[in-house]
């Protein structure tokens, strides 16, 4: 959608630090939490948190809002922050671990490994998830022979990224995860928007050290168990702000730099990766 929908202003929250945030926000959000607990989880969301301590606040209050027949847990892992996030995950009603070995796949490796639900859903701490998300991410994974899904992203806009720009890179984003997906889909599967089986996660596991692309490298070897599957629902999108564009300087150059990355991988897209330990390839 080329405009951003209307529920993302519901956790638009000014504040900058956690001293900031008044106990009756934390009072609001951990009575949706209270009434979502439940002994038994089929779901488990785990998010790794690194320095997280207002966007945290955003991204609970978001799916303590979520409307499912699921029973889900929340499970978020501080991994190693420097900042105050500790005292936010402390004043929220979720179960919390502290990961002290840097990386998003030591932190997510420890919040499985703690995970109740039979099936587990990434988030990534800095996003807001619409109130269908867990419904329409379990929906998919729970379907016959699928062991793992993965759903589509959309970046809310900021002075310098205007929201029809977003939108054309994320068109672009689009019609390459089609591309990839019929030879190499775990490319497409990223923290922000991720679900898989439990059982089979323990199985593979996450790599242990800080390197990008520990969500792709699980979702390789989870394919020996079962198929991956996209979830294509545009109502499903999780929104998140474009901190990883602005790395890049301009939206032009960041639209640059990712037409030039991803053509040079074209062609390798139609065909199989060759079978290779995940612990301890590079990536090339």
């Amino acid at each position: 959608m080329i405009k951003e929908p209307s529920w993302i202003k519901e956790y638009d929250f000014s504040y900058k630090n956690f001293h900031e945030i008044p106990n009756d926000v934390f009072e609001s959000i951990n009575q949706k939490l209270t009434h979502l607990y439940n002994e038994a989880p089929l779901v488990s969301i785990v998010i790794a948190a690194w320095n997280e301590e207002v966007n945290i606040l955003k991204n609970i209050a978001s799916l303590a809002d979520q409307i499912t027949c699921f029973p889900f847990e929340i499970i978020v892992v501080d991994n190693n922050s420097t900042d105050l996030t500790s005292k936010t995950l402390n004043k929220l009603k979720v179960r919390s671990y502290f990961q002290g070995i840097q990386g998003a796949g030591p932190a997510r490796q420890l919040g499985m490994e703690n995970a109740k639900g039979k099936y587990i859903l990434l988030a990534d701490a800095d996003c807001v998830y619409p109130k269908c998300w867990v419904e329409e991410m379990i929906k998919v994974l729970t379907e016959p022979g699928v062991v793992c899904v993965y759903g589509r992203y959309s970046f809310i806009s900021e002075i310098g990224y205007p929201r029809w720009q977003l939108w054309i890179l994320e068109k672009m984003k689009d019609i390459i995860a089609e591309l990839r997906h019929i030879k190499r889909p775990y490319l497409n599967t990223f923290g922000i928007s991720m679900g898989y089986v439990t059982e089979y996660g323990l199985k593979a596991g996450f790599i242990m050290h800080n390197t990008r692309g520990e969500d792709g490298r699980l979702s390789f070897d989870l394919m020996k168990y079962g198929k991956i599957k996209q979830v294509k629902s545009d109502r499903a999108r999780p929104w998140t702000a474009p901190r990883t564009l602005q790395r890049d300087g301009s939206f032009f150059k960041a639209l640059t730099s990712r037409i030039i990355i991803e053509s040079k991988k074209l062609l390798s897209l139609f065909s199989s990766h060759k079978p290779h330990d995940t612990k301890t390839s590079k990536n090339d």
